[in-house]
């Protein structure tokens, strides 16, 4: 059964705490939590204070995916802010082994993030060293994009890679999620499914992460 990760970035910022406990009395596993600093991606999202607030009332993990520059200088404090799992973009990371030491030695579980245009084969010398591989089905920055096709294929070929390097990481896939291609997405081998605009434009999300919750 699916790890279900509804992205805050899709919730209600005036009724945030509402929202964060609407995801606790769920069939939901995770809260997947995206940071953007407009310079990594073309956006900005939000950074501590709201992390620590939704901290506070959450019940279930935080996943917290970092679509920054530099994220090394930031580790402790995302321990620090509530972060149960810290994922860091490939892309991002010119000492890559070192950052999730570095996330690991802080205690969180550590991921590794990855764009749709970037090829799983760069993950080969560091996914026995990790507990999540957050690949991109959409080109990241904003929600509400189109799921990109070829995310299938590369499913695939990570979950290859997995099972040759004896690793346990999850593969969780990122972007246009919704109830016609998850299933696919499980049957594919995905693990962790990340819903942002699915669950929290449906009249009833609490319904909608159930149906998620079901394939």
């Amino acid at each position: 059964m699916a790890i279900i990760a509804p992205s805050i970035l899709s919730a209600d910022f005036a009724n945030l705490q509402r929202d964060v406990e609407m995801i606790n009395n769920s069939s939901a596993d995770w809260f997947h939590v995206d940071v953007m600093d407009g310079v990594f991606v073309p956006n900005i999202s939000f950074g501590f204070p709201v992390i620590k607030a939704i901290k506070k009332y959450a019940k279930k993990p935080l996943d917290v995916h970092l679509m920054i520059v530099r994220p090394e200088q930031y580790i402790l404090q995302f321990k620090d802010a509530g972060a149960d799992l810290l994922s860091v973009h490939i892309e991002a990371c010119p000492h890559l082994h070192r950052t999730i030491q570095e996330i690991k030695n802080a205690g969180m579980q550590a991921g590794v993030a990855i764009n749709p245009h970037t090829n799983i084969s760069l993950l080969e010398d560091i996914i026995a060293d990790i507990d999540l591989v957050c690949m991109m089905s959409v080109n990241p920055g904003f929600g509400g994009q189109k799921f990109i096709e070829n995310t299938f294929q590369k499913i695939d070929n990570l979950k290859d890679m997995i099972i040759r390097r004896n690793s346990s990481a999850k593969i969780e896939i990122d972007g246009g999620v919704d109830l016609k291609n998850a299933a696919a997405l499980i049957s594919a081998g995905a693990d962790v499914l990340v819903a942002g605009n699915t669950v929290f434009s449906s009249s009833d999300p609490v319904a909608t992460i159930k149906q998620l919750k079901a394939f």
